[in-house]
């Protein structure tokens, strides 16, 4: 058996994953294939990890490659943790569209910083599943932890034609702080969380088969922390009847309401952690952690190495479904899957977030049935939104682009239908170095904002700064 992680060069994401999947003595036997676009990060992190399989008596050489097709040949799974445009590319999603008024905190899955980046990611994606259908297992199973997570998985699925899975830990957040509100331990709760990632909603909390969903308004409203923390998701818990998996900064940027007006925007926030809504909070938190990985990495190397006797293994779902999928040992978690029915009011071709089981027989998505109304629509207006942006994607379709954009919830809200072509163009203008599949459109895009530029037709940019942690 043959594991491959492409973006392997996360120092901390690649060598916690492989802890937990070398915890399982049955996978400490499988090759193991690390691939990145950046040499010196390879190489740090092939060194770290290689030191800790030594340490725990694991024979394995890990093979480093910077060739993609090298790295997944033969490989039985495939884990994706890429960020496509890195830092460079970021800056781009959040920055550009807050000179138009479009206020986001993190940008990186829906809203038009989500749009743009999965064009990016799509892109990417398409090669990374051409070399798996030709030099991979024919049962290649992938594991994509990359975001925008749900266009990724539609696009790989439906387009790329191999089986993939998508996989975010935001749900297993969301159990922990319910416990918390809630005042049990998590382990007492049992969830069901269904919807779309990112946007998936808790839709019963159980204790001993007693439904506790009814009692978390006034759990979270009497919490002296979460309270001042989770406003968006409690004034949505309020209207909408259910909590939503996403941190505060997350979900605000995903509607119509909370984010586009200036002057109300510090109402819904808070500044203690950025992840509560701060004006393009991750992308300030990324750029002052640009450099942590070559000064920690000395730092990691003097540290003991892992142990890989269970003690440390996290609970991402990666190493569990390859366990499960070997072993025959069952596990249930909260996969993105095809929904092929799974929600009955949500679109068969979406990805839904939805429980989910692996065994040795495969991953099985029993039916969830019909999401409450109100979640469901919610749900169903980004749904709209990924599909015209993968499909514009796939075919470099300008007009679909910005189509979605248009139909976006807090783009939509805030910008006009010129402002949103001037955007886009924009966008499209800076990040074409990531972007083959608009080879064909951008020079005239560029020939038109050149003239543009030059007759003074140009929408002048506002003077918006969002509410920002100046610390």
């Amino acid at each position: 058996m043959k594991i491959c992680f492409i973006g392997a060069g996360s120092l901390g994401f690649t060598r916690n994953l492989l802890t937990d999947i070398m915890s399982v003595p049955e996978l400490r036997g499988a090759e193991i294939a690390f691939m990145d676009i950046n040499a010196h990060n390879l190489e740090m992190v092939t060194a770290l990890c290689q030191r800790d399989l030594e340490a725990n008596g694991i024979q394995t050489k890990i093979q480093a490659t910077l060739d993609r097709r090298e790295a997944f040949r033969d490989a039985n799974y495939v884990i994706n943790c890429v960020r496509i445009g890195v830092l460079e590319g970021f800056t781009t999603d959040v920055e550009i569209p807050l000179k138009y008024g479009v206020d986001q905190c993190v940008g990186d899955t829906l809203c038009i910083g989500g749009i743009m980046y999965g064009q990016r990611v799509v892109a990417a994606m398409l090669d990374f599943c051409k070399d798996m259908r030709e030099v991979s297992a024919p049962d290649v199973l992938h594991l994509n932890y990359s975001n925008p997570n749900a266009m990724a998985t539609w696009a790989c699925n439906e387009y790329g034609k191999v089986p993939t899975i998508g996989l975010c830990h935001g749900e297993m957040h969301g159990e922990y702080q319910i416990a918390e509100a809630l005042g049990h331990k998590r382990s007492e709760l049992d969830f069901i969380c269904a919807g779309i990632n990112h946007q998936t909603w808790y839709i019963s909390v159980k204790k001993d088969g007693v439904e506790l969903t009814p009692q978390l308004l006034a759990a979270y409203e009497r919490h002296p922390v979460l309270s001042k923390q989770e406003k968006v998701r409690i004034d949505i818990m309020r209207r909408f009847g259910y909590f939503s998996t996403e941190s505060n900064g997350h979900l605000s940027e995903y509607l119509a309401w909370y984010r586009k007006r200036e002057d109300e925007l510090a109402d819904w926030i808070d500044l203690s952690v950025w992840i509560h809504g701060e004006t393009g909070g991750y992308l300030r938190d990324c750029s002052g952690r640009r450099d942590w990985f070559i000064q920690d990495y000395p730092n990691a190397m003097a540290a003991p190495p892992k142990v890989y006797d269970g003690s440390q293994r996290g609970e991402e779902h990666g190493s569990y479904i390859i366990e499960a999928l070997q072993t025959r040992r069952m596990y249930r978690g909260h996969f993105n899957v095809v929904n092929g029915g799974c929600i009955a009011n949500l679109a068969p071709d979406c990805i839904v977030e939805v429980p989910c089981y692996a065994d040795g027989n495969g991953i099985s998505v029993p039916a969830v049935g019909p999401l409450p109304d109100g979640p469901a629509a919610i749900c169903q207006q980004s749904v709209n939104v990924q599909r015209l942006a993968v499909k514009a994607a796939i075919e470099g379709n300008v007009w679909l682009l910005k189509q979605a954009a248009l139909l976006d919830p807090l783009t939509g809200a805030v910008c006009t239908p010129r402002e949103i072509d001037q955007m886009v163009d924009e966008m499209l203008i800076a990040q074409e170095q990531w972007l083959p599949q608009y080879a064909g459109a951008l020079p005239q895009i560029k020939k038109n904002w050149a003239k543009a530029e030059q007759e003074g037709r140009l929408i002048p940019p506002k003077q918006y700064t969002g509410v920002r942690n100046c610390e």
